[in-house]
C-alpha cells in the first residue's frame, strides 16, 4: 500500500499558529500503541483505536462525558421526543468544519444515512433508525422503526462529515474494508473536532494539530499530537523510558514492573469494557485445512464446549497476562447493562471432561483445525493464542496457528476465512444489545451479525435480540439481555476468555482522564 502525504492548507496552519500563541507555549503530545488506525473514513472500519482517533477530528450529535459516561450535547444543542419513534435534534449554532464551512442539517442527514450504507461497518450504531430527515437548516428528525432506549448511546459513535467535502472528493460511500480499493476519505479527513489532520503516513505516523475553527471548549494545552505505531512491546517501552514518546496506550504486562518503578513515569489502571474471546465457524459444511472431511466439527456444541473446557484460564491470567485480565464466562464486561454474576461464571476447566466430549462427538483422537489471531491488537494477543494452542493439543485438537497484523486480520475474518479466530469486543453503548446484535444475531441487514463471522445462528437468540431492540420496559429489557447472554453461554456460540485490564503508561508531566473505552479525551490532555 503506497503512502500519500496529506498536507493541510498553509492558511489554516497560520491560523492555528496564531491561535496557539507564541511558539514557546506550543506543546506536542507524542503517543504510541501497537497498531495503526485502519482508516480515516468514519464509517468504514469499526475499530476501537480508530474510533478514538476519529473522535479527535470529527464530532457526533452527542458524546460521552469522560468522567460520568453519560451522553451529553455535542453537535446537537438539545433534543426531544416528538413521539416514541421520532426524536428531534436542534443543531448547535456557529459550528464550522476545519475548512471554515458551516455545519448544516444536510451534513447530519447525509452522515447518519452514510452510516447505514452497504459498505459501512457502523450500521449497528444506526440500529433501529428508519430514516433521518431535515426539518430546517438547524433541525433534524431521527425517525425510528420502533422505540429505542439506547439511541443516544448509539449516536456517540456516529460522527458527522461534510456532505459537500465527501461529494467533491468522491467519497460519498464508505470505503469497503473487504477490498483494497481506497477513497479520498480513507487517507484524508475534514471534521468539526478539536483537532485536524496534518499528515498520515500509514504504519509510520499520524500528526494532528488544533482546529482553528473548533466551536467548543478545548482545555488541552496541546497544539500538536503525534502518533507513532510501534508493534514491538519492548521498543514501545524503551521509547517511553527514553522520552521519545510521552504516553503508551498499551504497555505490555512484562514491561509494567520497570515502568512503574521509573521515577519519571506513572501508570494508571482500569478495567476496560472489552471482552476477549474466540469465535468459531459454525456455518461451512467443511472447514478448509481441517483433517475432518465432509463435515464441520465446530457445528457440534460438544466440540465447542471441549475447546472451552480445555483452556486453563487461571494459567492464562497468571502467566500470560500477568494479572492484567479478569477471567469471565460472559460476552460483556461488568460495566455493560445486561451483565450478571450468573453469566460471568465460567464453565470449569476440565481436561478429562473435554476429552470425553470430543469422544462423544465422534472425535476421540481430536482433529486439525485452522486458528487465526491478530498479533498487534489486544494485550498479549499472540501470546494468548500460542498458550491456548498448547492447551488444546493436550486434548487432541491440533490448532494450526497463524497470526496477522490488524490491518490484514480484520478484513480476512470478515471475509469468513478463519475457522477459529480471536476477537476483542468493546461496548461503546454500554448496553449488551450492541454485543448480542453484532456477535450472536444471525447475519442480516442493519447491523445484525455484522461481526458474527463464525455465522452462529439460533432462532431463539434472534427472537431475544429483536425483542430487546424495541423493548422500553427497563426491568423486562434487562431480563431479556441477561437471558440472551446466558443462551450464548449454554450454546457456546463463542468462548469468552477475559475482560482486559488496561494500564496507561506516561510521563509524570502528562495529565489525562482514564476511560473504560480505552480512548483519550483529546480536549482534556495536558502536558505540564
Amino acid at each position: 500500500m503506497g503512502s500519500k502525504r496529506v498536507l493541510f492548507p498553509i492558511a489554516l496552519a497560520l491560523a492555528a499558529a496564531v491561535l496557539a500563541g507564541p511558539a514557546v507555549h506550543a506543546k506536542t503530545f507524542k503517543w504510541s500503541s501497537a497498531s495503526d488506525i485502519p482508516t480515516l473514513d468514519i464509517h468504514s472500519q469499526n475499530n476501537a483505536l480508530g474510533n478514538g482517533v476519529h473522535a479527535a477530528i470529527y464530532d457526533s450529535l452527542v458524546y460521552y462525558n469522560s468522567k460520568t459516561f453519560k451522553p451529553e450535547a455535542q453537535l446537537a444543542s438539545s433534543w426531544k421526543n416528538v413521539s416514541p419513534t421520532q426524536v428531534r435534534f436542534a443543531l448547535r449554532s456557529g459550528v464550522k468544519f476545519s475548512d471554515g464551512s458551516a455545519l448544516t442539517a444536510d451534513d447530519v442527514v447525509y452522515s447518519l444515512t452514510r452510516a447505514m450504507a452497504k459498505t459501512s461497518n457502523y450500521a449497528v450504531y444506526a440500529q433501529g433508525i428508519d430514516k433521518v430527515v431535515k426539518v430546517d437548516e438547524n433541525t433534524v428528525d431521527i425517525l425510528l422503526k420502533g422505540p429505542n432506549p439506547v439511541l443516544l448511546n448509539q449516536l456517540t459513535e456516529l460522527r458527522i462529515m461534510s456532505k459537500a467535502w465527501a461529494e467533491k472528493n468522491k467519497s460519498v460511500e464508505p470505503k469497503d474494508i473487504k477490498t483494497p480499493e481506497e477513497s479520498y476519505a480513507h487517507r484524508n479527513a475534514m471534521g468539526t473536532g478539536a483537532f485536524m489532520v496534518k499528515e498520515w503516513l500509514p504504519d509510520q505516523r499520524l500528526v494532528l494539530v488544533k482546529n482553528p475553527h473548533y466551536w467548543g471548549k478545548n482545555d488541552s494545552n496541546v497544539t500538536e499530537v503525534v502518533y507513532t505505531p510501534i508493534k514491538q512491546e519492548a521498543t514501545r517501552a524503551a521509547a517511553l523510558l527514553s522520552g521519545e514518546v510521552d504516553f503508551v496506550l498499551d504497555p505490555s504486562p512484562q514491561d509494567l514492573g520497570r515502568l512503574r518503578q521509573s521515577g519519571n513515569l506513572k501508570v494508571v489502571d482500569g478495567i476496560e469494557n472489552r471482552t476477549i474471546f474466540f469465535g468459531m465457524d459454525q456455518f461451512r459444511e467443511e472447514l478448509p485445512g481441517s483433517s475432518v472431511k465432509g463435515k464441520n466439527p465446530l457445528k457440534d456444541q460438544r466440540v465447542r464446549m471441549a475447546l472451552y473446557q480445555s483452556i486453563d484460564i487461571a494459567s492464562l491470567t497468571r502467566v500470560t497476562m500477568r494479572g492484567l485480565s479478569q477471567p469471565t464466562g460472559a460476552l460483556v464486561a461488568p460495566q455493560v447493562n445486561g451483565w450478571s454474576e450468573g453469566v460471568h461464571k465460567r464453565h470449569p476447566y476440565d481436561v478429562e471432561a473435554a476429552k470425553k466430549l470430543l469422544a462423544d462427538a465422534g472425535y476421540p483422537g481430536g482433529f486439525e483445525v485452522d486458528f487465526a489471531c491478530p498479533n498487534n491488537r489486544y494485550i498479549n494477543d499472540e501470546e494468548i493464542c500460542q498458550a491456548v494452542t498448547a492447551m488444546w493439543a493436550r486434548v487432541g485438537i491440533r490448532a494450526k496457528l497463524r497470526t496477522l497484523p490488524l490491518v490484514t486480520y480484520f478484513p480476512m475474518i470478515q471475509r469468513f476465512e478463519a475457522s477459529i479466530y480471536m476477537l476483542g469486543w468493546g461496548v461503546p453503548t454500554f448496553d449488551a444489545l450492541y454485543s448480542l446484535q453484532s456477535l450472536t444475531r444471525s447475519v442480516g441487514a442493519g447491523g445484525d451479525g455484522n461481526y458474527n463471522v463464525g455465522r452462529y445462528s439460533n432462532p431463539k437468540m434472534d427472537q431475544l435480540v429483536d425483542r430487546v431492540k424495541t423493548e422500553t420496559d427497563i426491568p423486562v429489557r434487562d431480563r431479556l439481555l441477561t437471558e440472551a447472554l446466558q443462551l450464548q453461554n449454554d450454546d457456546v456460540s463463542h468462548i469468552p476468555l477475559h475482560n482486559q485490564i488496561i494500564p496507561w503508561a506516561m510521563k509524570k508531566n502528562i495529565e489525562v482522564v482514564h476511560r473504560a473505552d480505552n480512548r483519550l479525551d483529546w480536549r482534556l490532555i495536558k502536558v505540564n
